[in-house]
């Protein structure tokens, strides 16, 4: 449900939700019945506070969109993420450590950041800029470090 509200302060709203770890139980459920229109069977206070920080935003600033809630009610009933998002899930995380055995040597690489890998303390913008450095041929990064497979057929769209 989009809720157009009359423009709301913003530094109301965030001075709301800045004051919510600061509530007793009692003030926090007050806020609850206010906003929803049943309890959750659980109380777990930060769950609380980060439904209620969601709410106290949407009633002020405006809710979702009807495309943004129809394509997250799809991905909830499908479990199917949209390409761009797959896309983004498949990313690495910093400190994940990647390993590959080429020619009987082991080699280790860190992954620092996006575009940031780290390699026998040498730092490289690509995966693949590290699979050229120690093949001396071009490879994809990816498929060289086992991330995917170079078959393009059997790659999921």
């Amino acid at each position: 449900m989009t809720t157009h509200a009359s423009p709301a302060d913003p530094t109301t709203v965030a001075a709301r939700v800045a004051q919510l770890p600061h509530l007793s139980m009692d003030s926090l459920w007050a806020l609850w019945d206010e906003y929803f229109e049943e309890r959750p069977k659980h109380h777990h206070r930060t769950w609380l506070e980060s439904r209620l920080a969601y709410k106290i935003q949407e009633r002020a600033l405006g809710g979702l969109k009807p495309a943004t809630r129809r394509k997250l009610e799809e991905i909830g009933e499908t479990g199917i993420l949209p390409r761009q998002l797959r896309r983004d899930a498949n990313r690495l995380l910093p400190g994940t450590v990647l390993t590959r055995m080429y020619d009987d040597v082991e080699h280790r690489v860190l992954v620092r950041g996006p575009f940031d890998f780290d390699y026998c303390g040498q730092r490289f913008k690509s995966l693949s800029a590290v699979a050229r450095h120690i093949t001396g041929t071009h490879w994809s990064g990816p498929v060289f470090f086992g991330l995917k497979s170079g078959d393009k057929k059997k790659e999921p769209a």
